[in-house]
Protein backbone atom coordinates (compact mmCIF):
# COMPACT_ATOMS: atom_id res chain seq x y z
CA UNK A 1 0.00 0.00 0.00
CA UNK A 2 2.78 2.43 0.98
CA UNK A 3 4.40 1.78 -2.38
CA UNK A 4 1.07 2.79 -3.94
CA UNK A 5 1.36 5.90 -2.06
CA UNK A 6 4.70 7.12 -2.69
CA UNK A 7 3.85 7.92 -6.48
CA UNK A 8 1.16 10.38 -5.12
CA UNK A 9 2.98 12.04 -2.14
CA UNK A 10 6.01 12.55 -4.79
CA UNK A 11 3.09 14.65 -7.08
CA UNK A 12 2.17 16.29 -4.22
CA UNK A 13 5.72 17.30 -2.87
CA UNK A 14 6.50 18.67 -6.53
CA UNK A 15 3.28 20.57 -6.81
CA UNK A 16 3.78 22.07 -2.99
CA UNK A 17 0.55 20.45 -2.02
CA UNK A 18 2.60 18.69 1.15
CA UNK A 19 5.67 19.04 3.11
CA UNK A 20 8.61 16.81 4.18
CA UNK A 21 7.68 17.30 8.02
CA UNK A 22 3.78 16.41 7.44
CA UNK A 23 5.02 13.39 5.04
CA UNK A 24 7.21 12.20 8.08
CA UNK A 25 4.86 12.38 10.50
CA UNK A 26 2.17 10.77 8.52
CA UNK A 27 4.49 7.82 8.08
CA UNK A 28 5.20 6.84 10.98
CA UNK A 29 1.48 7.33 12.30
CA UNK A 30 0.73 4.91 8.83
CA UNK A 31 3.53 2.41 10.39
CA UNK A 32 2.06 1.41 13.48
CA UNK A 33 -1.76 1.83 12.15
CA UNK A 34 -0.58 -0.67 9.27
CA UNK A 35 -2.46 1.60 6.37
CA UNK A 36 -1.00 3.51 3.92
CA UNK A 37 -0.03 6.97 4.17
CA UNK A 38 -2.40 8.96 2.17
CA UNK A 39 -5.08 6.87 3.82
CA UNK A 40 -4.19 7.89 8.06
CA UNK A 41 -3.26 11.21 6.59
CA UNK A 42 -7.15 11.95 5.02
CA UNK A 43 -8.44 9.80 7.90
CA UNK A 44 -6.61 12.07 10.76
CA UNK A 45 -7.81 15.10 8.74
CA UNK A 46 -4.07 16.16 7.87
CA UNK A 47 -4.83 16.72 4.21
CA UNK A 48 -8.12 17.36 2.29
CA UNK A 49 -9.38 14.15 -0.10
CA UNK A 50 -9.33 17.47 -2.68
CA UNK A 51 -5.81 17.66 -2.65
CA UNK A 52 -5.20 13.75 -3.17
CA UNK A 53 -7.56 14.48 -6.47
CA UNK A 54 -5.70 17.18 -7.86
CA UNK A 55 -2.35 15.28 -7.37
CA UNK A 56 -4.10 12.51 -9.29
CA UNK A 57 -5.62 14.49 -12.03
CA UNK A 58 -2.06 16.14 -12.55
CA UNK A 59 0.31 12.46 -12.70
CA UNK A 60 -2.50 10.52 -15.00
CA UNK A 61 -3.43 13.66 -16.93
CA UNK A 62 -7.26 13.22 -16.39
CA UNK A 63 -9.69 15.76 -15.40
CA UNK A 64 -11.07 15.88 -12.25
CA UNK A 65 -14.57 16.58 -10.85
CA UNK A 66 -16.35 17.33 -8.51
CA UNK A 67 -19.60 15.01 -8.92
CA UNK A 68 -21.55 16.12 -5.49
CA UNK A 69 -21.94 19.53 -6.81
CA UNK A 70 -23.37 18.06 -10.29
CA UNK A 71 -26.89 17.48 -10.81
CA UNK A 72 -26.81 14.30 -12.96
CA UNK A 73 -30.03 14.01 -14.80
CA UNK A 74 -31.99 10.12 -15.40
CA UNK A 75 -30.74 10.04 -18.97
CA UNK A 76 -27.37 10.18 -17.56
CA UNK A 77 -27.89 7.72 -14.51
CA UNK A 78 -28.63 5.71 -17.35
CA UNK A 79 -25.92 5.32 -18.81
CA UNK A 80 -24.67 3.16 -16.74
CA UNK A 81 -26.59 0.00 -14.88
CA UNK A 82 -26.92 0.54 -10.84
CA UNK A 83 -25.18 -3.22 -10.73
CA UNK A 84 -22.36 -1.73 -12.94
CA UNK A 85 -21.60 1.65 -10.92
CA UNK A 86 -21.26 -0.36 -7.77
CA UNK A 87 -19.10 -3.39 -9.25
CA UNK A 88 -16.91 -1.03 -10.44
CA UNK A 89 -17.31 2.14 -7.73
CA UNK A 90 -18.01 4.18 -11.36
CA UNK A 91 -20.27 7.50 -11.50
CA UNK A 92 -21.18 8.56 -14.99
CA UNK A 93 -20.90 12.35 -15.58
CA UNK A 94 -21.96 12.64 -19.35
CA UNK A 95 -21.17 11.40 -22.48
CA UNK A 96 -18.83 12.90 -25.07
CA UNK A 97 -18.79 14.31 -28.60
CA UNK A 98 -17.71 10.67 -29.50
CA UNK A 99 -20.26 9.18 -28.01
CA UNK A 100 -17.77 8.01 -25.28
CA UNK A 101 -19.24 7.21 -22.08
CA UNK A 102 -18.02 9.93 -19.41
CA UNK A 103 -17.11 7.92 -15.94
CA UNK A 104 -15.94 9.23 -12.48
CA UNK A 105 -13.44 6.59 -10.79
CA UNK A 106 -11.90 7.43 -7.71
CA UNK A 107 -8.59 5.50 -8.68
CA UNK A 108 -7.57 6.33 -12.65
CA UNK A 109 -4.67 3.82 -12.45
CA UNK A 110 -7.61 0.48 -11.75
CA UNK A 111 -6.89 -1.05 -15.11
CA UNK A 112 -9.58 -3.53 -13.95
CA UNK A 113 -11.78 -1.21 -13.42
CA UNK A 114 -11.38 0.51 -16.46
CA UNK A 115 -11.45 -2.89 -18.37
CA UNK A 116 -14.55 -3.98 -17.02
CA UNK A 117 -16.27 -1.23 -17.49
CA UNK A 118 -15.65 -0.66 -21.41
CA UNK A 119 -16.44 -4.79 -21.57
CA UNK A 120 -19.65 -4.06 -19.47
CA UNK A 121 -20.83 -1.08 -21.73
CA UNK A 122 -19.55 -2.19 -24.99
CA UNK A 123 -18.44 1.30 -25.45
CA UNK A 124 -15.86 3.88 -25.17
CA UNK A 125 -14.57 5.25 -21.88
CA UNK A 126 -13.50 8.58 -21.01
CA UNK A 127 -12.03 8.76 -17.31
CA UNK A 128 -12.70 11.98 -14.68
CA UNK A 129 -11.40 11.59 -11.08
CA UNK A 130 -12.82 12.10 -8.14
CA UNK A 131 -12.26 11.39 -4.23
CA UNK A 132 -13.68 7.88 -2.90
CA UNK A 133 -16.18 9.93 -0.41
CA UNK A 134 -17.85 11.65 -3.70
CA UNK A 135 -18.11 8.32 -5.59
CA UNK A 136 -19.97 6.79 -2.48
CA UNK A 137 -22.33 9.85 -1.70
CA UNK A 138 -23.40 9.78 -5.73
CA UNK A 139 -23.95 6.06 -5.72
CA UNK A 140 -26.53 6.12 -2.67
CA UNK A 141 -28.22 9.16 -3.79
CA UNK A 142 -28.29 8.14 -7.55
CA UNK A 143 -28.81 4.56 -7.77
CA UNK A 144 -30.04 3.93 -3.87
CA UNK A 145 -28.77 4.05 -0.36
CA UNK A 146 -28.80 6.17 2.89
CA UNK A 147 -27.33 9.18 1.42
CA UNK A 148 -30.41 11.27 1.32
CA UNK A 149 -33.55 10.14 3.40
CA UNK A 150 -36.33 10.18 1.44
CA UNK A 151 -38.61 8.43 3.43
CA UNK A 152 -38.05 4.58 1.43
CA UNK A 153 -38.77 6.32 -1.90
CA UNK A 154 -34.95 5.67 -2.71
CA UNK A 155 -35.20 1.90 -1.98
CA UNK A 156 -38.29 1.73 -4.13
CA UNK A 157 -36.81 3.59 -7.46
CA UNK A 158 -33.28 1.47 -6.51
CA UNK A 159 -35.33 -1.56 -7.52
CA UNK A 160 -37.18 -0.39 -10.36
CA UNK A 161 -33.74 1.23 -11.22
CA UNK A 162 -32.01 -2.41 -11.05
CA UNK A 163 -34.62 -4.01 -13.12
CA UNK A 164 -36.18 -6.02 -10.41
CA UNK A 165 -39.41 -5.30 -11.68
CA UNK A 166 -41.03 -4.21 -14.34
CA UNK A 167 -42.83 -1.21 -15.16
CA UNK A 168 -45.15 -0.85 -18.33
CA UNK A 169 -44.19 1.60 -20.41
CA UNK A 170 -47.54 3.60 -21.57
CA UNK A 171 -46.26 4.28 -24.85
CA UNK A 172 -48.63 5.28 -26.90
CA UNK A 173 -52.44 6.25 -26.31
CA UNK A 174 -54.11 4.45 -23.60
CA UNK A 175 -57.52 4.12 -22.23
CA UNK A 176 -59.55 3.89 -19.08
CA UNK A 177 -57.75 0.81 -18.34
CA UNK A 178 -57.14 0.94 -14.70
CA UNK A 179 -55.44 -2.80 -15.43
CA UNK A 180 -52.75 -1.02 -16.82
CA UNK A 181 -51.17 0.76 -13.99
CA UNK A 182 -52.86 -1.67 -11.69
CA UNK A 183 -50.60 -4.62 -13.15
CA UNK A 184 -47.59 -2.11 -11.78
CA UNK A 185 -47.39 -2.80 -8.61
CA UNK A 186 -44.17 -1.14 -7.33
CA UNK A 187 -45.43 1.97 -8.97
CA UNK A 188 -48.28 1.85 -6.77
CA UNK A 189 -46.43 1.62 -3.91
CA UNK A 190 -43.67 4.28 -4.58
CA UNK A 191 -46.49 6.73 -5.73
CA UNK A 192 -48.41 5.93 -1.76
CA UNK A 193 -44.77 6.03 -0.08
CA UNK A 194 -44.03 9.80 -2.27
CA UNK A 195 -47.58 11.19 -0.81
CA UNK A 196 -46.74 9.54 3.00
CA UNK A 197 -43.28 10.69 2.90
CA UNK A 198 -44.77 14.40 2.01
CA UNK A 199 -47.30 14.13 4.97
CA UNK A 200 -44.53 13.19 7.54
CA UNK A 201 -42.66 16.25 6.47
CA UNK A 202 -46.21 18.34 7.35
CA UNK A 203 -46.23 19.37 3.27
CA UNK A 204 -49.25 20.88 2.59
CA UNK A 205 -48.65 20.42 -0.98
CA UNK A 206 -46.99 18.01 -3.57
CA UNK A 207 -45.68 19.04 -6.67
CA UNK A 208 -44.69 16.58 -9.68
CA UNK A 209 -43.52 18.55 -12.62
CA UNK A 210 -42.24 17.49 -15.61
CA UNK A 211 -39.22 19.24 -17.08
CA UNK A 212 -37.10 18.81 -20.43
CA UNK A 213 -34.70 16.37 -18.45
CA UNK A 214 -35.92 16.04 -14.65
CA UNK A 215 -38.95 14.65 -13.36
CA UNK A 216 -38.89 17.45 -10.18
CA UNK A 217 -40.15 16.39 -7.01
CA UNK A 218 -40.94 19.52 -4.50
CA UNK A 219 -43.06 19.50 -1.15
CA UNK A 220 -44.49 22.79 -0.09
CA UNK A 221 -43.46 22.69 3.93
CA UNK A 222 -45.09 26.03 5.77
CA UNK A 223 -45.72 27.83 3.03
CA UNK A 224 -42.14 27.40 1.18
CA UNK A 225 -41.40 24.89 -1.51
CA UNK A 226 -38.62 22.66 -0.56
CA UNK A 227 -37.13 20.43 -3.27
CA UNK A 228 -36.77 16.68 -3.12
CA UNK A 229 -34.40 13.91 -4.81
CA UNK A 230 -36.15 13.70 -8.79
CA UNK A 231 -38.10 11.23 -9.62
CA UNK A 232 -36.76 9.29 -12.54
CA UNK A 233 -37.79 10.45 -16.17
CA UNK A 234 -38.51 7.66 -17.48
CA UNK A 235 -41.55 6.73 -14.90
CA UNK A 236 -42.96 9.68 -15.28
CA UNK A 237 -45.57 8.56 -17.58
CA UNK A 238 -46.64 5.39 -15.19
CA UNK A 239 -46.60 7.76 -12.12
CA UNK A 240 -49.22 10.48 -13.09
CA UNK A 241 -51.26 7.75 -14.82
CA UNK A 242 -51.41 6.16 -11.48
CA UNK A 243 -52.26 9.24 -10.07
CA UNK A 244 -54.80 9.84 -12.42
CA UNK A 245 -56.49 7.26 -11.89
CA UNK A 246 -56.55 7.19 -8.24
CA UNK A 247 -58.08 10.92 -8.31
CA UNK A 248 -60.88 9.83 -11.07
CA UNK A 249 -59.49 11.50 -13.70
CA UNK A 250 -59.05 10.52 -17.36
CA UNK A 251 -55.69 8.89 -18.29
CA UNK A 252 -56.37 9.40 -22.17
CA UNK A 253 -57.60 12.83 -21.74
CA UNK A 254 -53.75 14.85 -21.72
CA UNK A 255 -54.91 18.33 -23.55
CA UNK A 256 -57.06 19.85 -21.19
CA UNK A 257 -56.64 20.50 -17.05
CA UNK A 258 -58.50 17.67 -14.82
CA UNK A 259 -59.28 18.32 -11.03
CA UNK A 260 -59.86 15.15 -8.75
CA UNK A 261 -59.34 13.73 -5.13
CA UNK A 262 -57.71 10.86 -3.24
CA UNK A 263 -57.97 9.16 -0.09
CA UNK A 264 -54.77 7.22 1.10
CA UNK A 265 -54.25 6.13 3.93
CA UNK A 266 -51.26 6.85 6.18
CA UNK A 267 -49.85 4.80 9.50
CA UNK A 268 -51.03 1.74 11.14
CA UNK A 269 -53.77 3.58 13.03
CA UNK A 270 -55.94 3.83 10.03
CA UNK A 271 -55.50 7.44 9.33
CA UNK A 272 -56.70 8.66 6.20
CA UNK A 273 -55.50 11.98 4.53
CA UNK A 274 -57.62 13.51 1.83
CA UNK A 275 -55.81 15.07 -1.15
CA UNK A 276 -57.36 17.26 -3.93
CA UNK A 277 -55.33 16.90 -7.23
CA UNK A 278 -54.75 19.00 -10.14
CA UNK A 279 -53.43 17.83 -13.12
CA UNK A 280 -52.18 20.62 -15.94
CA UNK A 281 -50.68 20.38 -19.82
CA UNK A 282 -47.81 21.76 -19.58
CA UNK A 283 -44.60 22.10 -22.70
CA UNK A 284 -43.21 18.41 -21.05
CA UNK A 285 -46.14 16.14 -20.05
CA UNK A 286 -48.51 16.86 -17.22
CA UNK A 287 -47.81 18.74 -13.95
CA UNK A 288 -49.49 17.35 -11.11
CA UNK A 289 -49.99 19.21 -7.63
CA UNK A 290 -51.87 17.69 -5.04
CA UNK A 291 -53.14 19.33 -1.78
CA UNK A 292 -53.02 17.73 1.57
CA UNK A 293 -56.41 18.35 3.16
CA UNK A 294 -55.64 17.44 7.01
CA UNK A 295 -58.76 17.67 9.18
CA UNK A 296 -56.72 18.37 12.20
CA UNK A 297 -56.09 22.06 11.34
CA UNK A 298 -59.75 22.61 11.88
CA UNK A 299 -60.34 21.52 15.49
CA UNK A 300 -57.61 24.27 16.12
CA UNK A 301 -59.19 26.69 18.57
CA UNK A 302 -59.00 30.36 17.86
CA UNK A 303 -55.80 31.11 20.00
CA UNK A 304 -53.73 28.72 18.05
CA UNK A 305 -54.41 30.11 14.62
CA UNK A 306 -52.77 33.17 15.98
CA UNK A 307 -55.61 35.43 17.89
CA UNK A 308 -54.05 36.73 20.87
CA UNK A 309 -56.80 37.33 23.71
CA UNK A 310 -57.90 40.47 22.73
CA UNK A 311 -58.49 39.60 19.59
CA UNK A 312 -60.31 35.91 20.26
CA UNK A 313 -62.77 37.98 22.38
CA UNK A 314 -63.64 40.21 19.99
CA UNK A 315 -63.64 37.63 17.30
CA UNK A 316 -65.27 34.93 19.10
CA UNK A 317 -68.11 37.94 20.02
CA UNK A 318 -68.40 38.37 16.06
CA UNK A 319 -69.06 34.82 15.06
CA UNK A 320 -71.54 34.70 18.03
CA UNK A 321 -74.04 37.31 16.51
CA UNK A 322 -77.24 35.91 15.10
CA UNK A 323 -76.82 37.89 11.69
CA UNK A 324 -74.74 39.95 9.33
CA UNK A 325 -71.84 39.30 7.28
CA UNK A 326 -68.25 38.92 8.67
CA UNK A 327 -65.83 38.54 5.09
CA UNK A 328 -61.86 37.22 5.73
CA UNK A 329 -59.94 39.01 3.03
CA UNK A 330 -56.12 38.07 1.97
CA UNK A 331 -54.04 36.58 -1.19
CA UNK A 332 -54.20 32.26 -2.10
CA UNK A 333 -53.13 30.32 0.48
CA UNK A 334 -52.71 32.89 3.03
CA UNK A 335 -55.72 30.48 5.60
CA UNK A 336 -58.86 32.39 4.95
CA UNK A 337 -60.74 29.14 4.38
CA UNK A 338 -59.04 27.10 7.52
CA UNK A 339 -60.16 30.33 9.55
CA UNK A 340 -63.35 30.03 8.65
CA UNK A 341 -63.96 26.50 8.93
CA UNK A 342 -62.28 26.98 12.27
CA UNK A 343 -65.24 29.35 12.60
CA UNK A 344 -67.93 26.89 11.95
CA UNK A 345 -66.64 24.33 14.12
CA UNK A 346 -66.66 26.50 16.83
CA UNK A 347 -70.28 27.36 16.16
CA UNK A 348 -71.14 24.15 15.23
CA UNK A 349 -74.38 23.03 17.77
CA UNK A 350 -77.07 20.73 17.14
CA UNK A 351 -79.40 24.11 17.46
CA UNK A 352 -77.86 25.32 14.62
CA UNK A 353 -78.21 24.66 11.12
CA UNK A 354 -75.46 25.32 8.85
CA UNK A 355 -74.71 24.91 5.38
CA UNK A 356 -71.76 25.91 3.13
CA UNK A 357 -71.75 26.39 -0.91
CA UNK A 358 -68.31 25.57 -1.90
CA UNK A 359 -66.10 24.84 -4.98
CA UNK A 360 -65.04 22.52 -4.40
CA UNK A 361 -65.39 21.07 -0.65
CA UNK A 362 -62.15 20.82 0.77
CA UNK A 363 -62.80 19.30 4.32
CA UNK A 364 -66.07 17.13 5.33
CA UNK A 365 -67.02 18.29 8.64
CA UNK A 366 -69.69 16.06 10.58
CA UNK A 367 -72.83 17.97 11.43
CA UNK A 368 -72.94 20.33 8.72
CA UNK A 369 -74.58 20.40 5.16
CA UNK A 370 -72.15 21.12 2.44
CA UNK A 371 -72.95 21.71 -1.34
CA UNK A 372 -70.76 21.34 -4.02
CA UNK A 373 -71.40 23.72 -6.94
CA UNK A 374 -71.20 22.19 -10.58
CA UNK A 375 -70.40 25.25 -13.40
CA UNK A 376 -70.79 22.48 -15.97
CA UNK A 377 -74.20 21.74 -15.27
CA UNK A 378 -75.25 25.25 -14.39
CA UNK A 379 -75.40 24.74 -10.52
CA UNK A 380 -73.42 28.09 -9.83
CA UNK A 381 -72.99 30.05 -6.35
CA UNK A 382 -76.04 31.88 -7.04
CA UNK A 383 -78.47 29.55 -7.91
CA UNK A 384 -76.81 27.06 -4.37
CA UNK A 385 -77.72 30.02 -2.81
CA UNK A 386 -81.17 30.83 -3.77
CA UNK A 387 -81.90 27.35 -3.17
CA UNK A 388 -80.07 27.01 0.44
CA UNK A 389 -82.16 29.93 1.72
CA UNK A 390 -84.91 27.85 1.27
CA UNK A 391 -83.38 25.38 3.97
CA UNK A 392 -83.83 27.39 6.37
CA UNK A 393 -80.15 27.70 7.52
CA UNK A 394 -78.81 30.28 10.77
CA UNK A 395 -75.33 30.34 9.37
CA UNK A 396 -74.40 30.20 5.43
CA UNK A 397 -70.69 29.89 4.66
CA UNK A 398 -69.81 31.38 1.30
CA UNK A 399 -66.52 30.14 -0.13
CA UNK A 400 -65.79 32.97 -1.89
CA UNK A 401 -67.73 36.18 -3.42
CA UNK A 402 -66.88 36.06 -7.07
CA UNK A 403 -69.58 38.47 -8.93
CA UNK A 404 -72.44 40.67 -8.32
CA UNK A 405 -75.34 38.25 -8.42
CA UNK A 406 -72.95 35.97 -5.34
CA UNK A 407 -72.96 38.99 -3.73
CA UNK A 408 -76.18 40.42 -3.88
CA UNK A 409 -77.48 37.06 -2.68
CA UNK A 410 -75.29 36.89 0.40
CA UNK A 411 -75.86 40.50 1.17
CA UNK A 412 -79.20 40.00 1.26
CA UNK A 413 -79.23 36.73 3.41
CA UNK A 414 -77.27 38.35 6.09
CA UNK A 415 -80.22 40.88 6.09
CA UNK A 416 -82.49 38.81 6.08
CA UNK A 417 -81.53 37.01 9.94
CA UNK A 418 -78.57 34.71 8.51
CA UNK A 419 -75.24 34.89 9.83
CA UNK A 420 -72.92 34.42 6.46
CA UNK A 421 -69.23 33.84 5.99
CA UNK A 422 -67.42 34.52 3.17
CA UNK A 423 -63.86 35.22 1.92
CA UNK A 424 -62.64 38.22 -1.06
CA UNK A 425 -59.33 38.75 -2.69
CA UNK A 426 -58.15 42.27 -1.12
CA UNK A 427 -55.14 43.41 0.32
CA UNK A 428 -56.60 45.09 3.48
CA UNK A 429 -59.83 44.71 5.58
CA UNK A 430 -61.19 48.00 4.66
CA UNK A 431 -60.06 47.16 1.00
CA UNK A 432 -63.39 44.72 1.21
CA UNK A 433 -65.63 47.85 0.94
CA UNK A 434 -64.40 48.79 -2.09
CA UNK A 435 -64.31 45.52 -3.97
CA UNK A 436 -68.14 45.34 -2.66
CA UNK A 437 -69.12 48.25 -4.26
CA UNK A 438 -66.95 48.32 -7.48
CA UNK A 439 -68.97 44.06 -7.76
CA UNK A 440 -71.65 46.29 -8.06
CA UNK A 441 -73.32 46.30 -4.13
CA UNK A 442 -74.93 49.44 -2.98
CA UNK A 443 -73.15 50.93 -0.48
CA UNK A 444 -75.70 51.07 1.70
CA UNK A 445 -76.33 47.44 1.47
CA UNK A 446 -72.62 46.74 2.26
CA UNK A 447 -73.26 49.32 5.58
CA UNK A 448 -76.08 47.33 6.61
CA UNK A 449 -74.97 44.21 6.47
CA UNK A 450 -71.05 43.84 7.06
CA UNK A 451 -70.09 43.24 10.66
CA UNK A 452 -66.84 42.80 10.52
CA UNK A 453 -64.16 43.19 7.80
CA UNK A 454 -60.73 40.97 8.55
CA UNK A 455 -57.78 40.21 6.73
CA UNK A 456 -54.99 37.98 7.43
CA UNK A 457 -51.41 36.44 6.61
CA UNK A 458 -49.56 33.17 7.25
CA UNK A 459 -46.10 33.74 8.83
CA UNK A 460 -43.83 31.17 9.78
CA UNK A 461 -43.35 30.16 13.42
CA UNK A 462 -39.95 29.85 15.70
CA UNK A 463 -38.85 26.71 15.85
CA UNK A 464 -39.53 25.65 20.12
CA UNK A 465 -36.77 22.98 19.49
CA UNK A 466 -33.87 25.26 18.51
CA UNK A 467 -35.60 28.72 18.87
CA UNK A 468 -33.25 31.01 21.28
CA UNK A 469 -33.40 34.34 22.54
CA UNK A 470 -32.90 37.07 20.36
CA UNK A 471 -31.92 40.56 20.60
CA UNK A 472 -32.76 42.70 18.33
CA UNK A 473 -30.46 45.19 16.29
CA UNK A 474 -31.32 48.83 16.09
CA UNK A 475 -31.46 48.44 12.06
CA UNK A 476 -34.08 45.12 12.24
CA UNK A 477 -36.13 46.82 14.78
CA UNK A 478 -36.07 50.22 12.44
CA UNK A 479 -36.89 48.13 9.78
CA UNK A 480 -40.15 46.90 11.20
CA UNK A 481 -41.09 50.15 12.85
CA UNK A 482 -39.90 48.74 16.58
CA UNK A 483 -38.60 51.52 19.20
CA UNK A 484 -36.22 51.40 20.99
CA UNK A 485 -38.48 50.88 23.85
CA UNK A 486 -39.76 48.35 22.90
CA UNK A 487 -36.93 46.40 21.92
CA UNK A 488 -36.07 46.60 25.64
CA UNK A 489 -39.49 45.05 26.72
CA UNK A 490 -39.00 42.07 23.97
CA UNK A 491 -38.65 38.65 24.30
CA UNK A 492 -38.12 38.17 20.89
CA UNK A 493 -36.96 34.94 19.93
CA UNK A 494 -35.05 33.25 16.54
CA UNK A 495 -34.07 29.60 15.59
CA UNK A 496 -30.88 28.67 15.04
CA UNK A 497 -31.77 25.58 12.84
CA UNK A 498 -32.47 21.75 13.83
CA UNK A 499 -33.21 18.60 12.31
CA UNK A 500 -37.11 19.50 13.81
CA UNK A 501 -37.16 22.59 11.49
CA UNK A 502 -34.97 20.86 8.65
CA UNK A 503 -32.22 23.75 9.18
CA UNK A 504 -34.48 26.52 8.64
CA UNK A 505 -35.11 27.43 12.36
CA UNK A 506 -39.16 27.64 11.64
CA UNK A 507 -41.42 25.16 12.32
CA UNK A 508 -45.15 25.38 11.66
CA UNK A 509 -47.56 28.79 10.70
CA UNK A 510 -49.89 31.29 12.55
CA UNK A 511 -51.82 34.17 11.01
CA UNK A 512 -51.70 37.47 11.58
CA UNK A 513 -55.00 39.28 11.79
CA UNK A 514 -55.87 42.77 10.93
CA UNK A 515 -59.66 43.01 12.15
CA UNK A 516 -62.04 46.32 11.41
CA UNK A 517 -65.24 46.39 13.31
CA UNK A 518 -67.98 48.08 11.82
CA UNK A 519 -69.68 50.58 13.95
CA UNK A 520 -72.75 53.32 13.03
CA UNK A 521 -69.33 55.94 12.01
CA UNK A 522 -67.92 53.52 9.90
CA UNK A 523 -71.18 52.67 8.73
CA UNK A 524 -71.83 56.33 7.69
CA UNK A 525 -68.39 56.55 6.03
CA UNK A 526 -68.99 53.47 3.87
CA UNK A 527 -72.81 55.04 2.48
CA UNK A 528 -70.76 57.88 1.71
CA UNK A 529 -68.68 56.12 -0.64
CA UNK A 530 -65.85 57.44 1.06
CA UNK A 531 -61.86 56.66 -0.68
CA UNK A 532 -60.38 52.96 0.91
CA UNK A 533 -57.60 55.67 1.92
CA UNK A 534 -59.85 57.56 4.36
CA UNK A 535 -61.68 54.75 5.32
CA UNK A 536 -58.86 53.27 6.72
CA UNK A 537 -57.15 56.18 8.34
CA UNK A 538 -60.49 56.23 10.48
CA UNK A 539 -60.31 52.22 11.34
CA UNK A 540 -57.06 52.99 12.78
CA UNK A 541 -58.42 55.57 14.90
CA UNK A 542 -61.37 53.65 16.05
CA UNK A 543 -58.71 50.74 17.28
CA UNK A 544 -57.79 48.82 13.99
CA UNK A 545 -54.72 47.05 14.25
CA UNK A 546 -53.02 46.89 10.76
CA UNK A 547 -51.03 43.99 9.82
CA UNK A 548 -47.63 45.19 10.56
CA UNK A 549 -49.06 46.19 13.96
CA UNK A 550 -50.12 42.73 14.50
CA UNK A 551 -47.07 41.23 13.12
CA UNK A 552 -44.50 43.40 15.50
CA UNK A 553 -46.53 42.30 18.66
CA UNK A 554 -45.78 38.59 17.69
CA UNK A 555 -42.22 39.49 17.40
CA UNK A 556 -41.94 41.13 20.36
CA UNK A 557 -43.58 37.98 21.83
CA UNK A 558 -41.10 35.71 20.44
CA UNK A 559 -43.70 33.70 18.54
CA UNK A 560 -41.81 34.78 14.70
CA UNK A 561 -39.20 36.90 13.33
CA UNK A 562 -38.56 39.99 12.19
CA UNK A 563 -38.06 38.53 8.37
CA UNK A 564 -41.34 36.74 8.36
CA UNK A 565 -43.42 40.35 9.04
CA UNK A 566 -41.59 41.50 6.43
CA UNK A 567 -42.18 39.13 3.90
CA UNK A 568 -45.55 38.79 4.71
CA UNK A 569 -47.24 42.42 5.14
CA UNK A 570 -46.16 45.70 3.79
CA UNK A 571 -45.72 49.17 5.47
CA UNK A 572 -48.26 50.95 7.22
CA UNK A 573 -47.07 54.53 6.17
Amino acid sequence: MAAKDDYLIDTMLDMGLLTHEQVEAGRAEAESAGEGVLDTMTKSGSIEPTIVVMAKSTYFGVESVNVSDLRLADDVIGLLPRHVAKKFDAVPVGQSDSGAVVVALADPSDIDAVDGLRHALNRDIELRVTSQADIEASLAKYYGGAARDDGGIGKMIQDITEGEVEINAFKGDVGDDESAVEADAPIIKLVNQVIVDAFKKRASDLHLEPLAKRFRLRFRIDGVCVEQSDLPKRLQAPIIARLKIQAGMSIAERRIPQDGRINVPVGAGGKTIDLRVNCLPTQHGESIVMRILDKSGLKLGLAELGFFADDQQNFERIIGLPDGILLVTGPTGSGKTTTLYSCLNYINRPDRKIITVEDPVEYMLAGINQVQVHEQIGFTFALALRSMLRQSPNVIMLGEIRDMETASIAINASLTGHLVFSTLHTNDAPGAVTRLIDIGVKPFLVASSARCLMAQRLVRKVCKSCGAAHVLDPAEADSIGITPGQVAQASARKGKGCGECNKTGCKGRFGIFEIFNINDEARKMIFDKVPANVLRVKAREMGMRTLREDGVRKVLAGLTTVDEVMRATVTDH
